[in-house]
């Protein structure tokens, strides 16, 4: 455990120092064939990542939202480490800080260790931090909904649509938001960091209508979750 923790810590590090060199890549944005934006930035990020992780020897493989390397075998590795590397590259391109990097180590199908990082608001919360709460009325939603979903929604509450899974699910965890929810879906690298920071901060977490307990999440497919604090 003080492994993956310290290995979070130093990429926490290794991204803050490497941060202006990131930003300068702002303008690099391609379009993937989902029609979602990638920068060089976003593969900077990656590298720095996976040089990184590589450097320690460890048995760890490496899943990663920009890379083809989806096909692994827990009974092959020690470790399994998923990551994103530039979550609302959208929001990054445009000019907006409210992007983030996320990390999520399992053990087999067990989590051991998570980190979600907002880099250009110096924001961070990995497993086993102390985290200073909030009470909220606001609903955080994803931007991924449609017109019709949002004319569906229920009335009586605060709502809010940034456009990146990393730091609405930092601010539901910390109370910022009294729920965040995603009923369209998204895949494993953008909500595994989240999900199990959330429970491990006592909150209330759903995964395709069910009970969320900290399973490993394959890339095959998106989930629809919800995020509530308590």
């Amino acid at each position: 455990m003080n492994l993956l923790r310290n290995t979070c810590s130093e990429i926490q590090n290794i991204i803050s120092e490497n941060l202006d060199q990131i930003l300068h890549l702002r303008g690099t944005k391609k379009l993937k064939e989902d029609d979602s934006y990638v920068s060089e930035g976003d593969l900077l990020c990656e590298r720095l990542v996976i040089e990184y992780v590589t450097s320690l020897k460890k048995n760890i493989f490496i899943l990663s939202e920009e890379s083809e390397n989806n096909d692994f075998s827990f009974d092959s590795y020690q470790y399994v480490l998923v990551i994103d590397p530039i979550d609302g590259t959208e929001n990054f391109v445009s000019g907006l800080k409210e992007w983030g990097i996320g990390l999520s180590f399992y053990d087999h199908h067990k989590h051991v260790m998570s980190m979600i990082g907002l880099p250009e608001l110096n924001m961070w919360m990995k497993s086993g931090d102390k985290i200073d709460t909030f009470k909220s009325r606001i609903h955080g939603l994803s931007s991924s909904l449609s017109k019709q979903n949002i004319l569906e929604l229920e009335e009586g509450f605060e709502y809010r649509i940034i456009g990146c899974c990393m730091y609405n699910m930092y601010n539901v965890i910390r109370g910022s938001y009294s729920v965040f929810q995603n009923p369209k879906g998204a895949h494993c690298w953008d909500i595994l960091p989240g999900l199990n920071l959330a429970l491990e901060n006592n909150c209330s977490v759903t995964v395709e209508n069910k009970p969320y307990h900290g399973e490993f999440l394959y890339p095959n497919r998106k989930y629809r979750f919800r995020i509530e604090h308590q």
